[in-house]
């Protein structure tokens, strides 16, 4: 089964193995004889089930090298599964083999941002830690993916140590999880919005989930990855992992993190934090004389600001 036209599955025709996971909205089982995972709902009758398939037809809906971006970005739900009317869960993809870890007794586990931001443990020990180096480049890697993901639309919501995943290996990536907690700008969620105890925007209720939400939880992550301290708000001292950035890239991820602690719309944005991330140096131009700017249709996008979306072959239905 590919499920890779976005087609409607029914849940009886499916063979399920284990399960490997379970959360407060559904738990996730293996399908037997490929890579796929099914999510099923506990509580069918709270799911948007339009929302999801709405989710599920942006993809099919990208171009070849954006979908694949996205599959390489995140778990993404490629179809509903229903049954008698009712939408069940979605089908979605394993997260790929490097983002993931084998402890000492051979249970395997998903590699967590939680492994990323918090000092070793004795329980992980077997959980390979990034130089100094690749932190950097993990922190670039996750604001970059956030800005992907705003350029396409998307609300992306609960942001936390648990629905992003890491690896070292070919290079530093990210990986997102509970992807039908994401929304289209401006259009229904599959289900109430999830937080996470930590990863609240204190200037929002908990359900809230719009692109400056987004913004003070990128806050969050970024500076939590290159600081290793998975408790660290704006407004509060931001340590840096030494060696982790040079000294223009710790006064923009310092910069970044206290504007952060702002009113909403103030907040940094993903195109700034990978700007302070970036290894590449300042350029300072000569000043030049101006040019006439051309005239842009531009979309605001929840209030917050403008932004180019990614191409779509043709109307999501």
């Amino acid at each position: 089964m590919s499920a890779e036209d976005g087609a409607d599955v029914a849940r009886s025709s499916l063979a399920l193995g284990e399960r490997v996971g379970s959360g407060g909205q559904g738990d996730v089982y293996a399908v037997t004889g490929g890579l796929l995972l099914f999510k099923e709902y506990k509580d069918p009758s709270k799911v948007n089930g339009t929302a999801l398939a709405d989710l599920a037809g942006l993809r099919q809906g990208l171009v070849q090298a954006d979908r694949s971006r996205l599959d390489a970005l995140a778990a993404w739900p490629l179809c509903r599964v229903v049954e008698g009317g009712r939408t069940l869960g979605f089908l979605m993809r394993r997260a790929p083999a490097p983002m993931t870890w084998r402890t000492a007794a051979g249970a395997t586990k998903l590699l967590e941002l939680q492994y990323l931001i918090r000092p070793p443990k004795a329980a992980w020990q077997d959980v390979a830690q990034p130089t100094p180096e690749q932190r950097r480049a993990l922190a670039l890697a996750c604001v970059e993916a956030i800005g992907w993901f705003h350029d396409a639309g998307l609300v992306i919501g609960d942001i936390s140590q648990a629905n992003v995943l890491w690896s070292l290996s070919p290079e530093p990536a990210v990986h997102f999880l509970d992807c039908d907690g994401f929304r289209r700008v401006g259009r229904a969620a599959v289900q109430a919005q999830a937080a996470t105890p930590d990863w609240n925007d204190p200037l929002a209720p908990s359900t809230d989930a719009t692109v400056d939400t987004d913004a003070y939880k990128t806050a969050l992550v970024a500076g939590r990855i290159v600081a290793r301290q998975p408790y660290v708000r704006p407004g509060q001292d931001l340590e840096l992992v030494p060696g982790c950035l040079d000294d223009r890239q710790g006064d923009g991820v310092r910069r970044l993190f206290a504007q952060a602690a702002g009113e909403r719309g103030s907040r940094p944005r993903p195109s700034e934090w990978q700007t302070a991330l970036s290894n590449r140096g300042v350029i300072k131009l000569t000043a030049a004389t101006p040019r006439p700017r051309p005239a842009v249709d531009r979309t605001v996008l929840d209030g917050t600001r403008d932004r180019t979306p990614i191409r779509l072959r043709g109307p999501v239905q």
